[in-house]
């Protein structure tokens, strides 16, 4: 803590420290060496060839190298899936979609159309040797054959349409390989998924090309919009205090026009008929439009803003002073960020390690999610003891299935698992889900408690910036990890187990949408909006508590409890300081987000006649400028997040200085001159050394 003599070495209490929540560091630890396991074994069962490639009737894979279906060129193999209209068919790997109209009755009656249809059966198909009716019970081959395309590795009917017309290989009717004329209407269905797909791979062609063509334009103004927020962050040390009060004037003016206004309209309805009739006799009007020729509904509105106009006016009298702190410490945080310029770009390693978090639980999740093995089971249509039991394919021939049962196959049911490690599949899952929330926002913590210490060192620098540390920033990430590992840990875990409760609650929620429990439902939604505010009033408090870690490196608990009640003490202070900042952020993010914006707009729509030659074709304007938009608003954002830290730090070691020193020799204030001249506090001239 602060001394209770004053010492000129002393630097401030960022640095007497020792080791917090040892306990939950090596909770930590043990739970990241368990989820490097589950990633292992992950990994090890895993096959993400299972959502890029499709599989046959048999669960085999349809084109990578050293599967059975791995015929020459494996690129081009496709599966043919059955169309939900048609008889069941088998699903079957094919090199090259079927380009004709076919039924297999019809082929098996001619030579040159059996040896093509060939290609679209099982391999245990053996030509005109079984009758054609057996050969489709046995599901060898399918009824028939449609002009399809290829698309995601699988084969669509290539529906077209002309002049209206819906087709399928210039043909309105097709026979669906048991006799049936059908319309080709009714293959919509089966490729309505196929259309969207394929519309959506062009859309994706046409914006890639746009990038192609603009990205060093995107670059210029994502350049642009970084240097627009580091001149925003210079510029609030001189114009914080002329955009608050100017805010604060234009605010009484606009309620000051609203009053004249509504005095006028009630003043102008005065004699007119209808117009004095009350709204308790008018009663509820679905047009709104109603109310606003009677004079009771202007005199509510003059009355009303009238209430607000003396509201504001008497908390400008009540709070100047404290609206002027909230100004001062946000020209101090300018100064302090001036001093520690690499704070503005600490962000991007936060960013970096959420990648790292995002990247290694989506290949988890993918590798756990796929990691299931083909299960086959019995089928067969007459009576069998072995039916729905499974089996092997490889030695099912052999087996004694096949002599009870002659009629019994052995066919891929589902992908699933028996062994311990699938039935607790859904278990890693739930894991790879919390370990996610608990390292993201322990990366976020760590972020939060260098960005504090390294502005800590700042405050409390008796003299600033001389004895300020030579790397402050690099200093507190290490303070950081050395002695707080475990703090930032407890705090991530208890905001990881609210964020996994939310989750749950919202799979709840929509596995229950379809229910016709009301009183479920609210309670649901009840429970949604509590855990919601919980969650927001723990990131609050977690802020604060990393603030008071990085000061005085207390454990998480005690830091939580000093920052939570030191801020209570100071609720008005915190208030005007938070609204103050959330209207200069704001200010800051719209005015750069939106000239920034503006400007890609007419430069990409080639309305800026000095670089009209310049802009490049597009096939979408949009794209370029809404990535410009939303990488200005990402820039922006990172850049006032740091400031933003920088002021909540600076705000708890202002108050934390203002309650544990008094500006004597031995407990001088280590505020800014700026500050204690507005707070009408000096500092008593110290003995030497």
């Amino acid at each position: 803590g602060t001394p209770q003599k004053y010492d000129p070495t002393f630097k401030g209490p960022i640095y007497d420290r020792g080791c917090t929540d040892i306990i939950c560091c090596v909770l930590l630890v043990v739970a990241i060496v368990g989820y490097v396991v589950v990633g292992v074994v992950a990994w090890t069962h895993g096959d993400p060839r299972k959502v890029l490639h499709p599989t046959d009737s048999r669960g085999q894979f349809c084109g990578p190298q050293g599967t059975p279906n791995d015929s020459p060129p494996p690129q081009a193999l496709r599966g043919l899936s059955p169309l939900p209209v048609c008889p069941p068919a088998p699903q079957i790997c094919v090199s090259k979609c079927p380009d004709r109209y076919l039924t297999y009755l019809t082929a098996s009656g001619n030579a040159a159309s059996l040896e093509y249809y060939r290609n679209f059966c099982t391999p245990e198909y053996k030509g005109s040797q079984k009758a054609a009716l057996n050969v489709l019970k046995d599901k060898e081959c399918p009824a028939m054959l449609i002009p399809s395309t290829p698309l995601a590795r699988r084969c669509f009917p290539a529906i077209q349409a002309k002049k209206g017309v819906i087709m399928v290989g210039n043909k309105t009717t097709y026979e669906d390989g048991w006799g049936n004329h059908r319309n080709v209407t009714e293959l919509l269905e089966g490729a309505k998924k196929a259309n969207v797909v394929l519309e959506t791979r062009q859309l994706a062609m046409k914006i890639f090309e746009d990038y192609t063509v603009s990205w060093y334009w995107i670059i210029i103004g994502l350049v642009i919009a970084m240097a627009a927020s580091l001149i925003f962050i210079v510029l609030l040390r001189f114009l914080a205090g002329i955009m608050v009060w100017v805010m604060i004037v234009m605010v009484i003016l606009v309620l000051g026009y609203g009053i004249f206004h509504c005095y006028m309209e009630y003043a102008k309805l005065k004699g007119e008929a209808g117009s004095d009739v009350s709204l308790t006799d008018l009663g509820f009007q679905t047009d709104l439009r109603v109310y606003l020729h009677l004079r009771q509904t202007w005199l509510a509105f003059l009355i009303i803003l009238c209430v607000l106009e003396l509201v504001i006016v008497l908390l400008l009298i009540f709070l100047r002073k404290r609206i002027l702190i909230a100004i001062a410490l946000i020209k101090e945080a300018s100064r302090a960020v001036g001093h520690v310029m690499s704070s503005l770009l600490f962000p991007l390693c936060t960013f970096f390690l959420l990648c790292l978090c995002i990247a290694y639980w989506a290949s988890t999740a993918v590798f756990l999610s796929t990691s299931n093995e083909a299960v086959y089971k019995v089928f067969n249509e007459s009576a069998c003891p072995f039916s729905g039991q499974t089996c092997k394919p490889e030695t099912f021939n052999t087996s004694n299935v096949t002599k009870l049962c002659p009629d019994a196959q052995c066919l891929f049911a589902f992908y699933g698992g028996e062994t311990a490690y699938h039935k607790y599949l859904i278990v890693l899952q739930f894991f790879n889900v919390f370990m996610f929330f608990w390292l993201a926002n322990f990366v976020i913590a760590l972020g939060q408690v260098t960005l504090a210490g390294a502005f800590a060192s700042y405050y409390w620098a008796f003299k600033k910036p001389d004895d300020m540390p030579a790397f402050p920033l690099f200093s507190a990430f290490g303070r950081a990890l050395r002695y707080h590992t475990g703090s930032l840990a407890f705090g991530s875990l208890v905001l990881a187990i609210v964020q996994v409760i939310r989750v749950v609650l919202e799979y709840l929620d929509h596995r229950l949408k379809a229910a016709e429990n009301k009183f479920a439902k609210f309670l649901l939604s009840c429970l949604k909006c509590c855990f919601w505010c919980l969650e927001k009033f723990i990131k609050f408090l977690n802020r604060n508590a990393y603030i008071m870690i990085a000061i005085y490196g207390t454990n998480f608990c005690t830091s939580a409890r000093n920052a939570f009640f030191l801020l209570m003490r100071n609720i008005i202070r915190v208030a005007v300081l938070d609204k103050v900042t959330d209207f200069l952020f704001f200010l800051g993010k719209l005015l750069i987000v939106g000239s920034v914006g503006i400007l890609a707009f007419f430069f990409f729509t080639q309305r800026i006649k000095l670089v009209q030659d310049t802009a490049p074709p597009l096939n979408y304007y949009w794209v370029p400028i809404l990535t410009v938009i939303v990488g200005s608003y990402l820039i922006a954002h990172g850049f006032f997040s740091v400031y933003g830290m920088c002021v909540d730090t600076l705000f708890l070691c202002f108050l934390e200085d203002l309650e544990r020193n008094d500006g004597s020799a031995e407990k001088p204030y280590f505020m800014s001159q700026d500050l204690r001249k507005l707070l009408k506090k000096t500092n008593k001239a110290q003995p030497e050394a």
